[in-house]
């Protein structure tokens, strides 16, 4: 027996590959692309829950489109993001700095910015630390990976023309596991496992 997939199927499909193209091409967010996608696939009907796809059927679409339509630029833009979340590891690795996001996962683009999250015994520490450097940034706020309904403090500024996100934890969240907002376990990548993903990607 041939098993065809169902009407909710084809719209989450339909609605993840335009999500999609929205993430890779303008650097939308997972939820304005979501949101954007679905209206656009099903105008202003009422949008039921059961046909939106989640994160990880989307993060599956971007990865997909990348392929097909960045083959060049976007490996050299993800390496190159990545060379520079290196040296922001290096510098705040006293805050024991974890690299979160697109730029973790392998699907940053040309509008992606670098997310860092760090591990303080104060936040003040960090502050500081970018103070007594001359970086200036601005404070904004990220939902915690594990506390539903807690925000976190996060210091956002641009380095070598790129926009840096540091997200401030306490520091025994760092034995957590940090899980998206689907349940998936997120990408979180110490600077000795970036350092081997670049070294595998660049052999010598």
């Amino acid at each position: 027996m041939i098993l065809y997939p169902s009407d909710g199927e084809h719209l989450r499909a339909e609605i993840a590959m335009a999500a999609a193209r929205m993430i890779a091409e303008d650097g939308a967010d997972y939820a304005t692309a979501k949101r954007k996608a679905a209206k656009l696939i099903l105008g202003n009907s009422k949008t039921r829950g059961d046909v939106l796809p989640d994160n990880a059927q989307i993060e599956a679409e971007v990865r997909e489109y990348q392929a097909l339509f960045m083959g060049d630029e976007q490996p050299a833009r993800l390496k190159s993001l990545r060379l520079l979340a290196v040296e922001l590891m290096q510098r705040f690795e006293r805050f024991h700095p974890r690299l979160v996001g697109a730029v973790a996962n392998g699907t940053a683009g040309e509008h992606s910015d670098i997310h860092i999250q760090l591990f303080p015994e104060s936040g003040k520490d960090v502050a500081v630390f970018l103070l007594n450097a001359d970086v200036d940034y601005v404070v904004g706020e990220t939902p915690h990976y594990k506390q539903r309904g807690e925000m976190l403090e996060t210091l956002s500024f641009m380095w070598k023309n790129e926009g840096v996100h540091l997200t401030i934890y306490e520091p025994d969240d760092v034995r957590s596991t940090p899980r998206a907002g689907n349940g998936k376990v997120q990408e979180q990548l110490t600077l000795t496992m970036l350092n081997a993903l670049l070294n595998e990607s660049d052999p010598a």
